[in-house]
Formats: C-alpha cells, structure tokens, sequence
C-alpha cells in the first residue's frame, strides 16, 4: 500500500509540475507535441489536437515536449517557425521555463489551505496565535528511532500517551521525567491509537539522549486546528512561504556541508526514502498525507531551481546568459552539459537509493 500511494503522489506531482510548462508554453503560442508522465512502455496513450498525451509504465518522472525546446533543432526552417520555443524572446521563454516550479509551489498553497480549512492536527506551539481555534488536544508521538526499547515495545507513530505507570500525564516533561526516574526498569506506557486504548511494557535506555534514560521516542503538543476559510487562505499563503524559506535555507546548508566536509548523503532520502516517508504520513490519517505531499512538492520546486545542468535552473540560467550576452550558445555545447548533468544526477539518485535500501536492511 506504501508503494501505490507513493506513486499516486509522485505521479500527481509530475502532472503538476509538467502541467505548469504545458499552460505557459500555450499560453506564449508555442506549440506542444507531447504532454506525458512516466517513462518507458506506453499504458495509455491519445492524441487530441496536435498534443499527443500519455501515461507511461514508470512513474518517475514525466516530460512535455515543447516545439523548438531543443537548441539543436532550427526554427528558421520549420514552416511552424513562429510556434518554436526558440522563436520566442527570453522572457517567455524563461516563464515557461519557471512555470513548472511555481505550479509547485501553488499547488502546495493550495493543499494548505484545504487541511486548514477541512482541520488538520497541528502542533500548538506552532500555531499559538490560534489557540482558541485548537480542540482535542493531546501528547502525540511524531518519531520512534529506528532499533529502539520504543519500537521494540511496538509504539507507532500517531499515539497519544495517555498515561506513564498507570499516572495520567500533562506534558511532554512529565513523561520525559518518568522515563527518566525508571532508570531502566520496566514501566508502563498506556496509549490510545484510532481510538482504542493499549498499554505496553518498555525499559528505557542510556545512549539515546546524553545523560538520560529514554525510550526513543518524539512528541508533540497537538490538537485538532480548523480555521475559517479566509483565515485558511491567508494562513495557507503563509506557511507556504516559511515552508519554501525553510526549504531553500535547509537545502543551501546541505549544499555547502557537501564542500565543507560537514554533510552526508545520509542527510537526504532518496524515492526509496521519501516512500517510506509517505507510508508513514498516510498511517498517521489523510490531512497528514496531504501536508507531506505539499511538502514534497514545494521540496520538488525548490530543487528544479538549482541552476544545474538539466534541472529547469540550469535552462533558466542558460537563457539568461543568452540574454546578458545577446547571443545564442552553442547548441552542442548545451546539449552536452545537459546530457552530464543528467548523468550525475542519475549517479546521486542511484546512490542516495542504495543508502535508502541499506538502512531498511540493517537500520542505525
């Protein structure tokens, strides 16, 4: 179930984001020969007009093929010349480049703004300004490490402690204190889960948190968050941006962690990853799995932005260098990078999955 949703998610994504490029190339009167998701053997396929649209066997990935996108192909000798992408002058050129990014970004707005309006659990830390629109609030449990007394206990992610040796607990420090006081004697941990209530016996450990018995576990103050729809739209617009800002910061750091020596590729989740990731999210409840999939896409944009060969910031970037210089680059010499760039990053996807596959097999 964890792989169809994933590639359910993937698959809107890719739409999404190819749909962005679809429009604006359109929109800017160049014409579309192929709009499809996926890769490989064809399932379905159709041609309406002169688009031909299609959903092919694997899932990662998708494309639009505009007219005259490629630099190699001659629009002063195609009779549909005037239609080419490369006839176009930079700035629609670089608007349809950039359209499949902010088609990201709007459809993560737009994804917020339904869990906000529809209610969503929410951290109340996070949204204290809304206190008074908070309901059903509770302890929740938002990580299990991997291999610990907690996992082993059979704890999930989702439960609400409810109480720690039969004591009714009222705070995350509480709970803390009375794992910590156990010093490594068994005790136990009521919870509720889809609202049926449970116990299990665990015994904390030292090594997880510097100087404290503990189980391996995170939590939260949450409650039930429903705001009304105008306060969702503003709300919407902005998480959006602090999510996009966070974002494009933590992906900054990791970068310059690469050159510094301080980062990993154990920093980052490749598909086999992200997957796991997305199980957990639809496990927790729906809204939970619609604010990860706006996540994913705004982490999606971001990305694409990086001026990187074969990324739609390496193109944008090549479009403005023609821009700055008022002449065309070479087309060989685009089409090379681009076909490096697509190599390397094909070597990081390849490698950031075998770090994935490596961590079910034998986790940390």
């Amino acid at each position: 179930m964890t792989v169809i949703i994933f590639i359910l998610v993937l698959a809107v994504l890719i739409f999404v984001h190819e749909l962005g490029h679809f429009i604006l190339a359109r929109a800017n009167g160049i014409r579309v020969d192929a709009f499809k998701i996926g890769f490989g053997p064809r399932i379905v396929h159709w041609k309406r007009g002169e688009t031909e649209y299609g959903v092919n066997l694997i899932p990662f990935g998708g494309f639009v093929k505009i007219h005259g996108e490629d630099p190699s192909e001659k629009p002063e000798g195609d009779p549909d010349s005037a239609r080419s992408f490369m006839s176009k002058n930079r700035w629609r050129q670089a608007s349809v480049l950039v359209a499949g990014v902010a088609f990201n970004f709007l459809f993560a707005y737009i994804l917020y703004v339904y869990v906000f309006s529809t209610g969503v659990t929410a951290t109340m830390d996070g949204f204290q300004r809304y206190a008074s629109d908070f309901s059903n609030e509770r302890i929740m449990i938002t990580y299990i490490d991997p291999g610990s007394p907690a996992e082993k206990a059979g704890l999930q992610l989702g439960d609400v402690v409810t109480s720690v040796d039969s004591k009714p607990v009222s705070s995350i420090e509480q709970i803390q204190n009375n794992i910590n006081d156990s010093k490594g004697a068994p005790i136990s941990i009521a919870y509720s889960r889809a609202r049926a209530v449970s116990s299990t016996t665990v015994a904390a450990v030292t090594g997880l948190v510097p100087g404290k018995y503990a189980v391996g576990i995170a939590m939260d103050n949450v409650g039930d968050l429903k705001l009304p729809f105008f306060t969702s739209v503003w709300e919407g617009l902005r998480y959006t941006w602090f999510m996009m800002r966070d974002t494009a910061v933590g992906l900054y750091t990791f970068v310059a962690g690469l050159f510094q020596g301080t980062a990993s590729l154990s920093d980052v989740a490749g598909p086999v990853g992200i997957a796991g990731i997305v199980g957990n999210a639809a496990e927790l409840g729906f809204t939970y799995l619609v604010m990860i999939t706006a996540l994913i896409s705004i982490n999606l944009g971001i990305i694409n932005l990086i001026p990187f060969p074969a990324l739609d910031g390496g193109r944008i970037l090549f479009v403005a260098l023609e821009g700055a210089f008022r002449r065309r680059i070479s087309a060989k010499f685009v089409n090379a990078v681009n076909a490096v760039g697509f190599v390397l990053l094909m070597i990081l996807m390849v490698a950031v999955t075998y770090k994935d596959i490596a961590n079910l097999i034998s986790p940390k």
